[in-house]
């Protein structure tokens, strides 16, 4: 069976000598495995490679195999070319963090479109970003991704001077065990609450600043995510924009 399908790529691996999988976050099915040919020669081969690069915006046929979780892809076309994400060093660098993060995060093969929208204009959000802004992209993302992942603050219980539960996503004056943030470190979620695309680049942080903010909502994520892990990109990250 053949369905056309929109797909962000999330990642390339290596799976035998002719063959690669794809995983790809997809409009109509949600997580997707793709069985890709591993050819790295001629320039069918040299063209997929760069169609398969992380978060690729891709329209394709997929092949659904029955009895296997393994798709694979024909007739694939870029619906969004993207250029700054792969030649602009700190684009680089966050478009591989976001991928490894989707990666970690997204475990749904059910369709979901909200999430793939929030997903498909965050690319291309980072395409098109004014450069001043790119450093906090990555804090914007994040902070919004919390909402489709259901670990979303309640920004409805914020007060100046509370606590910050990372357990419960509350904010209370009366912080009950060990994972709690001082309402100094707590109003920075108000902060983050504030930042949209339009505003970003007028949030100035300095290195250790933003290397504090960014630890520690991926300290909020793996308290809701023991999956995640320690991510392989985030030096890099931390690299570029924390010096």
């Amino acid at each position: 069976m053949y369905e056309k399908v929109r797909a962000v790529v999330l990642r390339l691996i290596r799976y035998s000598e002719r063959n690669n999988i794809v995983h790809a976050y997809t409009d109509g099915r949600g997580l997707m495995s793709f069985l890709v040919p591993a050819g790295t020669g001629g320039a069918g081969a040299r063209r997929r490679q760069a169609l398969l690069m992380p978060l690729s915006l891709l329209e394709l046929e997929a092949r659904l195999k029955p009895g296997t979780e393994l798709a694979t892809m024909h007739d694939m076309e870029r619906y969004e070319p993207l250029q700054a994400i792969y030649s602009d060093p700190p684009r680089v660098a966050i478009a591989m963090f976001v991928s490894e993060l989707l990666c970690r995060t997204i475990v749904e093969h059910e369709r979901n479109e909200a999430l793939f929208a929030f997903i498909e204009a965050s690319v291309l959000t980072l395409e098109h970003l004014r450069s001043d802004a790119v450093a906090n992209f990555h804090l914007l993302f994040l902070y919004r991704l919390g909402a489709h992942l259901g670990i979303e603050p309640n920004m409805e219980t914020y007060a100046t001077g509370r606590w910050f539960d990372m357990m419960e996503g509350v904010f209370t004056d009366d912080p009950a065990g060990r994972h709690a943030l001082e309402p100094e470190r707590a109003a920075v979620i108000r902060l983050l609450d504030r930042m949209t695309t339009a505003n970003l680049h007028l949030f100035r942080f300095n290195h250790k600043q933003r290397g504090e903010v960014l630890d520690t909502i991926l300290a909020y994520y793996r308290l809701h995510n023991a999956a995640l892990g320690t991510l392989r990109s985030l030096d890099v990250l931390k690299q570029i924009f924390q010096g």
